[in-house]
């Protein structure tokens, strides 16, 4: 893929920008193989001796247009506002023609620019700590349908968002879910606590294959529709194969791996009540039989009477460290699904669990043109564990 952005250099957010994608996926693959050489399930238990034929073939992505959400700074002012990124002197990069988004998502932004001056909102100037909208957050969903979120510093334009609300949806046929995000402080983050509803939607349906989550403003989404498909995918199989009776997703966010397992008792365990309102929604619709907590996963694992006989785990990417690491070592669980997108965490995590190998690995690519993936291990407990 090329970028006239990169190219320009205007923007490097993809540090692998031109880098052959085969030659990506292969060092991507090389980095999490040496990171986890050491974790391997003995030989001698049914599996192989080659350590490499304990990884199954990558997962590959399209090198464009693969992205189902757009976290994009405004920069600029009121009447030419930039979507996209800021430069080193806190100055608007407009990147509407990103290619990582595909055509249906970029064809959004100029909408949302016109909006933007429609309602006069103006640009959050950093150098100056001086204005009112900092993010413009836009999701699709596979369907086409789309969220918006406006991420202000204070609820002073909420009334002339709402007044002009009805110009945006003409302009944008597809927008189910608006909101407002408000985010006072002048920090480094993306959103604030407080989200304000601005459609009477306030759910945005992710179908993937077949399992319709709904995702709310303020919960987790991977960024890769079809790699996190295959993803929920290969954790069923794993999970199938191992035929547990009952099963904990710890980190389940809107339940994308819960609600796709087939076990007679799933629980997903969520710090995000937002998260865990869309789950218990998406398992009412399905009829699914798992049940979903709001609780820290960690606390709320180290509580429990007994251990399930898997456990899932799809940490942030610190991973799920060493007093939860700690607990499954000791737990006696057999087997556990473990995905992570950062494979140092993951390395260390597996450290601190001796009694757990990796019986299988597999490398999901989310995000091309970028050292960044998600690697997924199948944990089974060493003979001698």
């Amino acid at each position: 893929m090329q970028c006239s952005y990169y190219d320009a250099g205007l923007c490097r957010s993809c540090g692998w920008m031109g880098r052959p994608y085969g030659e990506q996926l292969a060092a991507k693959e090389d980095h999490a193989r040496g990171l986890l050489a050491d974790h391997l399930l003995d030989p001698g238990r049914g599996g192989p001796v080659d350590p490499g034929a304990r990884w199954l073939p990558a997962v590959a992505s399209p090198e464009a247009g693969f992205r189902n959400k757009a976290k994009m700074v405004v920069g600029g002012t009121v009447e030419h506002p930039t979507l996209g990124i800021l430069d080193a002197a806190g100055r608007g990069v407009d990147l509407q023609g990103c290619g990582l988004y595909p055509d249906e998502l970029r064809a959004a932004f100029p909408a949302v620019a016109r909006f933007v001056t429609l309602a006069r909102l103006e640009p959050y100037d950093v150098p100056a700590r001086r204005g009112e909208l900092k993010h413009v957050l836009l999701t699709r969903a596979p369907d086409g349908r789309l969220m918006v979120r406006f991420v202000l510093r204070s609820q002073e334009a909420v009334a002339r968002i709402r007044k002009h609300l009805p110009t945006l949806r003409a302009d944008l046929p597809t927008l189910a879910v608006a909101s407002v995000n408000v985010l006072p402080e002048h920090k480094a983050v993306l959103e604030g606590d407080l989200e304000i509803p601005l459609t009477e939607q306030q759910t945005l349906t992710m179908d993937v294959d077949g399992v319709a989550l709904h995702l709310r403003p303020r919960s987790f989404f991977q960024t890769n529709t079809d790699v996190t498909a295959a993803l929920y995918r290969q954790a069923a199989q794993w999970v199938a194969t191992s035929a547990p009776t009952s099963v904990w997703d710890l980190y389940c966010g809107v339940g994308g791996f819960a609600l796709h397992l087939r076990a007679p008792h799933v629980v997903g365990v969520e710090t995000s009540e937002e998260a865990v309102v869309s789950a218990r929604a998406t398992a009412a619709g399905l009829g699914h039989p798992a049940t979903f907590v709001a609780a820290d996963a960690t606390a709320w694992a180290l509580a429990q009477p007994a251990p399930p006989d898997l456990v899932v785990v799809n940490p942030p990417r610190r991973g799920i460290g060493p007093q939860l690491a700690g607990w499954l070592e000791d737990s006696g669980v057999e087997r556990v699904v473990y995905s992570s997108c950062n494979a140092v965490s993951l390395a260390r995590d597996l450290a601190a669990m001796p009694s757990l190998a990796v019986r299988e690995a597999r490398l999901f690519d989310m995000f091309p043109q970028t050292t960044h993936y998600e690697v997924a291990v199948l944990l089974e407990r060493r003979a001698n564990g």
